[in-house]
């Protein structure tokens, strides 16, 4: 799978040799080749953020899971910055060299575009990394990283360089501005015609524990999809417009019926709690994700913690799925407000001849079920499936070490994907 680290790695390098190639072998030390170099890199990471910001299915499939693809987008993002600010500061210019514009502006233009692609990669960056924006607030505003983008664009096509646009260097950001480009205008205008899902009506709520079940039926047809995955939500009712990520707690069924658990944690989902009823519409973009079992596991632990517990759900009811009888499934909850209850996780394992154990809140049955595992099983063949709080996660992979469970093991999504 691709990894954060390729991606950038991959950047930098292919960024630097095509810009080597068009400048003499004698300025190559020089901070102007440098500060070239940096110019590149930072445009290169705006445009592969751009691209993997449409959540183009095939792309997924390369990261392994749309929650990789946008951390990757986060990284780029910081990465474009630092390399814009050395940009910037030094000045990508030598007497020796060949320069022209690609694109003729005016000097005022020319100098206007090169100041707010600054503040627009900076405005960028900001506004993705801060967590206190609310989410309504931070989405609409995100969506200007498009325009912005081709501000930064302008400013390559109208700076003095030695890069033309059919040279090598020329070449890579010319492909690569241009997807990202149809990228934007894509997820801008395109997505919500073109990505698969789907209108549903809902059909039946079931409040209990700061959380609530949805079933929903399609309205026309539904869309396929494998037990683990999630989907964008979004209500057709003023303030429930936001689409956010929530995970399908159910198998695909031929009727194309959906449920799923979601757990009032923050301002959307909490008035979502308290309004969301029967007649509904909502709109479904999916599926996402590759939260799936692991086929060459010969012991798979799974463990959901409170709405964790909604992917593992979704697989209990797979009927299409097999090897049950390797999994052991771990409830981590709070007797306070665990929904779905205890019971009705019980009889979907039973259903599924599953084995079940309980983790609630300050027990050590989490712990001692794992240690035990490796008693029956050689630890390098177990492997852990996990959904549920970061600071669960990282209690999970210490006992890991302590059972001398490789850290490769364990799987997770990462589901926050501001």
């Amino acid at each position: 799978m691709v990894k954060t680290w390729h991606v950038i790695s991959s950047i930098v390098l292919i960024s630097a040799i095509t810009v080597l190639l068009q400048v003499p072998t004698g300025t190559w030390s020089t901070s102007a080749t440098e500060s070239l170099i940096a110019g590149v890199i930072s445009l290169s990471c705006m445009a592969v953020a751009c691209i993997l910001s449409s959540r183009w299915n095939f792309i997924e499939g390369m990261f392994g899971g749309l929650d990789r693809m946008y951390e990757t987008h986060k990284w780029l993002g910081v990465w474009a910055l630092g390399f814009a600010a050395y940009h910037f500061v030094f000045k990508a210019k030598l007497g020796i060299w060949d320069l022209e514009p690609i694109l003729e502006l005016s000097k005022y233009w020319t100098r206007m575009v090169r100041q707010l692609s600054m503040v627009a990669l900076v405005f960028i960056v900001l506004l993705a990394l801060n967590r206190h924006i609310p989410y309504q607030i931070w989405r609409w505003w995100h969506k200007l990283s498009g325009p912005l983008f081709i501000i930064v664009v302008l400013h390559w096509l109208s700076f003095e360089s030695p890069i033309r646009l059919n040279s090598s260097a020329g070449i890579w950001l010319g492909v690569l501005c241009a997807t990202g480009i149809i990228a934007a205008f894509y997820k801008l205008f395109l997505y919500n015609f073109f990505a698969p899902g789907g209108s549903y009506r809902v059909i039946e709520v079931k409040r209990g524990g700061q959380a609530v079940h949805l079933e929903l039926e399609p309205v026309g047809r539904g869309f396929p999809f494998q037990a683990g995955q999630f989907g964008f939500l979004s209500f057709m009712e003023k303030g429930l417009r936001e689409p956010h990520p929530f995970t399908i707690a159910s198998a695909n069924a031929s009727d194309g019926r959906l449920h799923f658990v979601i757990r009032a944690l923050g301002d959307y989902t909490e008035r979502l709690y308290n309004e969301v009823k029967v007649g509904m519409l909502a709109d479904i973009r999916a599926p996402h994700g590759r939260f799936k079992r692991i086929a060459k596991a010969e012991k798979e632990i799974w463990i959901g913690a409170g709405v964790g517990i909604t992917p593992f759900v979704s697989w209990l009811k797979d009927r299409n799925a097999s090897n049950f009888e390797r999994a052991q499934l771990i409830y981590c909850f709070d007797p306070n407000k665990a929904f779905p209850t205890p019971e009705r996780i019980k009889e979907l394992a039973d259903k599924a001849k599953v084995s079940l154990i309980f983790n609630p809140s300050g027990s050590n049955n989490l712990a001692d079920a794992i240690i035990e595992a490796t008693k029956e099983t050689r630890p390098s063949d177990i492997h852990i499936s996990f959904c549920g709080p970061k600071g669960l996660l990282a209690h999970v992979k210490k006992i890991m070490r302590a059972a001398g469970i490789p850290d490769k093991n364990i799987h997770y999504e990462l589901f926050d994907f501001r």
